[in-house]
Formats: structure tokens, C-alpha cells, sequence
């Protein structure tokens, strides 16, 4: 089972008043990821830059698309980072999430969220199932 530990944004996330990341923080960020690695659970993890730097692929029910710059509204709903594993059970997940540093740093409000990925195996069988099965293989 794969788990993706969301980091949720804040404001100072998205207005990058820090621009360098607290020592102490990356530390406990550091030993939370070996142990994930030592565990052998960790697949990948990264923070990702402000909104105001991405941008939106808005798709309309007429089949046209529009490009929407950031920033974005509500940092709150915005994604500051990941770290994907893959466990044997939710409850292992949910152990671990439980041992995810604040994302904001001692004595600030952080928020992660876990998500469960969709396995490709969870649909009914068919051709592009298959096509993408291949994909995630690394053939054609």
C-alpha cells in the first residue's frame, strides 16, 4: 500500500518569508527520512516551491483548456511538500504519520494529511489499464 504524507502550506510557506530552512527543523526532517529509509518504507519525498511559481490547467466542459498563473487563494488548501512510502497496512501508515515532524516548525500549527494512492490493480481490467501497467514496468 502506497501513502502519499501530504504537507499542507501556510501563509509564510507561500510568501517564502524564510527562505532558509530552520536548522532544527531539518534536522528532525533528516532523521524522520532515514528512518523511513532504514524501515525500507520510503519511495520519495520533496517540498515543493511557492504557488505563485506554478500554475493551473483549468479543463471546461466545452473541451478547452485555460492556464491560470499562481499565486492561489487559501494556503491552507495548498500542498508545501510530500513524502511518499509504502507500507504493509493503514495502520502502519497511520504510525508513521504520527512521527512526522511539524512541517512548521516547535510551537507553530502544521498540518499533513495522509492519502492512500490508487493502485493500479483496484480497476477492472482493460486495454489502457494495461497500457499503463507497461508504463509503470518501463516497456512498451
Amino acid at each position: 500500500m502506497r501513502f502519499m504524507i501530504i504537507v499542507k502550506s501556510c501563509d509564510e510557506f507561500e510568501a517564502e518569508t524564510n527562505p532558509a530552512p530552520d536548522e532544527a527543523l531539518m534536522t528532525e526532517m533528516v532523521r524522520y527520512h532515514e528512518a523511513l529509509a532504514r524501515a525500507g518504507v520510503l519511495l520519495d519525498g520533496a517540498g515543493l516551491h511557492p504557488s505563485r511559481q506554478g500554475w493551473r490547467v483549468k479543463h471546461g466542459s466545452d473541451g478547452s483548456t485555460r492556464v491560470v498563473d499562481g499565486p492561489f487563494a487559501e494556503a491552507k488548501e495548498l500542498m508545501a511538500g510530500y513524502t511518499l512510502i509504502q507500507v504493509r497496512s493503514r495502520e502502519e501508515a497511520l504510525e508513521w504519520s504520527r512521527r512526522f515532524p511539524n512541517p512548521a516548525g516547535r510551537g507553530r500549527e502544521g498540518v499533513i494529511e495522509l492519502r492512500q494512492l490508487i493502485e493500479l490493480d483496484e480497476f477492472p481490467p482493460s486495454q489502457p489499464l494495461e497500457d499503463f501497467k507497461k508504463l509503470s514496468r518501463g516497456t512498451n
